[in-house]
């Protein structure tokens, strides 16, 4: 059943494919944002009267941050090492974050276009420590639509 009108959707239910594969299971995804540069321009009137007109500007968008578990799977590593070793033409690949409602049926697809790995970070090792072994990557990319 489809979500009802005015429900809002739970931030627990996505995924993150790499060209159509679910690649991993994390546990959150931050930076999804696209702004748009704000353009001012004054102009005089006749007789002085001041104008300002606001034009869009340049788009950009942020940096996607992925966190999970750590587990066996080197897939992020294996993708940073080829930015790494100045493979970049193999490195690019689109990706997406999908949105799920209750009942795990697509609601929304934002498609991201040219991503690679900029940075892979390894969280905290700790002697002794009750939680897991937390793994991020940071994700940049040229372009994000919904699709």
């Amino acid at each position: 059943m489809p979500l009802a009108t005015g429900d809002v959707l739970a931030s627990y239910a996505f995924e993150f494919e790499v060209e159509g594969i679910s690649i991993a299971q994390f546990a959150q995804v931050s930076g999804v944002t696209g702004s748009i540069g704000v353009i001012e321009h004054r102009e005089n009137t006749k007789g002085g009267k001041e104008i300002v007109k606001k034009l869009p500007g340049a788009t950009s968008y942020g940096d996607i941050t992925l966190r999970k578990g750590r587990t066996t799977s080197n897939a992020l590593w294996e993708w940073f090492k080829q930015v790494q070793d100045g493979k970049i033409n193999e490195a690019r690949k689109n990706a997406s974050i999908v949105l799920f409602d209750y009942e795990h049926g697509e609601v929304a697809r934002f498609n991201l276009v040219n991503c690679w790995i900029s940075q892979v970070r390894l969280g905290e090792l700790a002697a002794g420590s009750n939680s897991a072994l937390i793994e991020e990557a940071v994700i940049v990319h040229e372009g994000m639509t919904l699709a």
